[in-house]
């Protein structure tokens, strides 16, 4: 093939090869600080394998999660904080993946955007690493789109995706398990995590605030520091209560809030009965209500309200299942109970 003089080269149409390549240099020691048994997490193939023998399964199922972190990325966009989003996409999926009572195993990612920024996606990308590490699954790999035209000057989008395993007998919901009077177990959030950022835009525009100005509801923090506190990943406080089997259903509380998702773990015929004045939501939800004049409905099935996790917990079980969680350093509580539906 002959060399053209006034040939256009990919550089031209608006795609840098060489950044794509500097930018998996960056991220390639990300990838090797998530290692675990199983994977290797090394980046550059057309595919990454997975040893669930040296995981320590025997009869294993497979169960897979995908996610975004919606138009929370809009903030950080438009503040220029990254660091925080990547663990967002992480927690979305591993998540996720509890409610079926699984372990997240290894973590692949999608991002996408019209010029690629390289310190800015590396930075979305340590997160994406952090938020492994956190959640003891391997970043095995992902895709990094390029698309001129696709998306406005320093727009991104991301997408996540994880493979989770669980023995055959500990799947989750086990909805012949569950009974009135079983108790309902909630988990702190650290605030809306990634859902109903549209709505929250639109209180943060109605209150005036920019983003840089202090945070009403969180001291020492900028509105938009504290509206980008990252989703909270439960894998390793929770995931030994469900191979105990301790916990018959599990619901991640996120689009759709507590009026939603509780269901999608419950047995037909049982209802989850809340005891809303069982706990205090995190104070950004009293903020985020107010200014807003948004009503306890729509805050309960828009939001998660400050609870991230429900555990359905037989009445036997409760003790070790409260007392283990908050050893472990989460914020755990009783907020209801399973009742006639």
């Amino acid at each position: 093939m002959s060399d053209r003089p006034n040939g256009l080269t990919y550089a031209q149409a608006g795609v840098d090869i060489d950044a794509g390549n500097a930018l998996v240099e960056r991220i390639k020691p990300l990838a090797k600080s998530t290692r675990r048994a199983g994977a290797e997490a090394s980046l550059g193939g057309f595919g990454a394998l997975f040893d669930l023998k040296a995981a320590g399964y025997d009869d294993p199922l497979l169960v897979t999660t995908t996610d975004g972190v919606g138009t929370k990325l809009k903030v950080a966009i438009e503040t220029g904080i990254h660091d925080t989003v990547g663990v967002d996409l992480v927690a979305m999926c591993v998540n996720d993946l509890l409610a079926q009572g699984a372990e997240p195993l290894m973590f692949l990612d999608y991002f996408a955007t019209g010029k690629l920024d390289v310190e800015a996606a590396a930075t979305v990308v340590a997160g994406i690493a952090e938020g492994c590490r956190q959640a003891g699954c391997a970043l095995v790999g992902g895709e990094t789109a390029e698309m001129p035209g696709m998306y406005a000057d320093g727009d991104y989008d991301m997408a996540g995706f994880c493979v989770g395993a669980v023995d055959r007998d500990k799947v989750l919901p086990r909805l012949g398990d569950q009974k009135v009077g079983d108790i309902l177990v909630g988990l702190g959030s650290t605030g809306p995590h990634s859902n109903g950022y549209s709505l929250v835009r639109r209180i943060v525009e109605r209150s005036g605030l920019a983003w840089d100005a202090p945070a009403p509801f969180e001291e020492g923090k900028t509105l938009a520091q504290a509206l980008l506190a990252p989703t909270r990943i439960y894998i390793k406080t929770v995931l030994k209560h469900l191979k105990a089997g301790r916990v018959s259903g599990l619901a991640h509380i996120t689009g759709g809030g507590l009026i939603e998702n509780p269901p999608r773990a419950i047995a037909e015929g049982l209802v989850a009965r809340f005891d809303w004045d069982a706990w205090i939501p995190p104070p950004v939800f009293g903020w985020m209500q107010q200014v807003g004049g948004v009503s306890d409905l729509e805050m309960r099935r828009t939001f998660n309200c400050g609870v991230g996790l429900m555990l359905i917990v037989d009445p036997h079980d409760l003790p070790d299942v409260l007392e283990g969680l908050v050893r472990d350093g989460e914020d755990a509580f009783v907020i209801g109970e399973l009742a006639k539906a």
